[in-house]
């Protein structure tokens, strides 16, 4: 398996090396015309390939026998592929898609009730905050600033964070987290603004407020690279554990996980204009940056294989460190981020940066041909290695990410 994913890598490289300066000279337009047109075709098959929703059709990924993987409601990314429609409705202005993006949010208007774990803001914001942005409807906002109650009913005074997962043990088979939060949860936020923002209830904002707090006291190493699970007393509130459960071990740093802390709280400092905010928005992206290789896409564990860290008990990744592995989707999400990160503070750096990565993102060596991959838009994703599930697969919040980084380009163009 190494050789081939190695091999496979090295065509990649090749191809985007011939690629590279001519994709970074053509005009901003016609880069976006290609993508648009690309995510159109393939999304346009997609549908036909997964027909009505009927709430337990969401594509989520791909199988080993390059068959389409989806999943029901009540999975963590449902709201993804709305979500991808309401941003081909902004790239291209056809109603079709604005048709079919509000087909597919309502039906997961039950959600707005669902408190079984911390992804409501994924599931929601993704779906219906983009609902709500491009063609508002009156029935929106209630929904949503119902879902944020819903996520906020997560939150404890005592660990002072929402509760990410319910009850389970690490790796090691012996350590319980009764009380984990992931830094994924950063991402589920954005809902809890929005909702004070509209309603008026200061009670959202405060929440997520204190748990970015929290998360950038208690997730942040003194180098700002990341742990993905901290583990919490339920009685004291005190930090009992900081480890991981996608990542290759406890003290390495997964680049999703990193992914998330970019963009978290780069919108968290758009929401609060607090500084400290992003001094750790920024000094996340340094972090990040700094171990990408040529092409910009991120090994889907900055640490994986190295020496001084190691797998625990039944985690996959103590059979398979799978260095060669790259994971698109941290690209993508961090892309989006960085444009951002560029307009909140003006430093071209980082657009010129997003917009480097959006060409790679876009070359032969991530994008699927039309018609292959599942219907997905790009290739090369790392879903959770340890438990041996996604691994160099399509996902769909990668896709969702790479064409909001497009959406926030076009703005960036026009």
């Amino acid at each position: 398996m190494k050789t081939l994913f190695s091999s496979l890598l090295l065509l990649g490289l090749l191809s985007f090396q011939s690629m590279s300066l001519k994709a970074q000279n053509k005009p901003k337009n016609d880069f976006l015309k290609e993508c648009t047109e690309f995510a159109v075709a393939q999304t346009e098959k997609m549908l036909q390939l997964i027909g009505e929703p009927n709430g337990r059709n969401y594509p989520r990924t791909m199988n080993e026998q390059g068959k389409l993987v989806t999943t029901g409601m009540y999975d963590w990314t449902p709201g993804f592929f709305p979500g991808s429609l309401w941003y081909l409705y902004e790239l291209t202005g056809d109603p079709k898609w604005k048709t079919e993006a509000r087909k597919w949010t309502v039906s997961l208007e039950r959600l707005k009730t669902f408190t079984g774990h911390h992804d409501l803001g994924f599931m929601m914001y993704c779906s219906y905050g983009n609902a709500e942005r491009l063609a508002s409807e009156p029935s929106y906002k209630d929904i949503l600033v119902e879902s944020a109650g819903s996520l906020a009913s997560r939150f404890s005074e005592r660990t002072r964070t929402i509760k990410s997962w319910n009850y389970r043990k690490a790796w090691n088979g012996t350590t319980e987290w009764f009380y984990p939060v992931i830094i994924d949860n950063m991402m589920n936020l954005e809902m809890l603004f929005y909702a004070s923002r509209v309603s008026g209830d200061n009670r959202y904002r405060n929440v997520a407020v204190t748990h970015a707090e929290s998360t950038l006291k208690n997730h942040f190493r003194k180098d700002f690279t990341t742990y993905h699970v901290v583990n919490y007393d339920t009685l004291s509130g005190k930090v009992l554990n900081q480890a991981t459960c996608q990542g290759y071990s406890d003290n390495s740093t997964w680049s999703r996980g990193q992914a998330w802390a970019i963009y978290g709280y780069t919108m968290v400092y758009r929401e609060t204009g607090n500084k400290k905010f992003l001094s750790a928005a920024e000094k996340a992206v340094k972090v990040f940056l700094k171990q990408l290789p040529e092409d910009l896409i991120p090994a889907w564990d900055f640490n994986a294989g190295k020496k001084g860290y190691m797998p625990e008990g039944e985690s996959y990744a103590a059979q398979y460190a799978g260095e060669e592995l790259r994971d698109v989707s941290a690209a993508a999400i961090t892309c989006s981020a960085l444009f951002e990160l560029g307009e909140l503070t003006g430093k071209k750096k980082y657009v010129k940066t997003a917009v480097k990565m959006l060409h790679s993102l876009a070359s032969p060596a991530y994008m699927a041909p039309i018609g292959s991959n599942a219907c997905f838009l790009l290739e090369h994703s790392v879903g959770s290695l340890p438990h041996r599930s996604e691994i160099d697969k399509p996902l769909v919040y990668a896709d969702y990410y790479f064409l909001e980084a497009l959406c926030r380009y076009k703005r960036l163009a026009q």
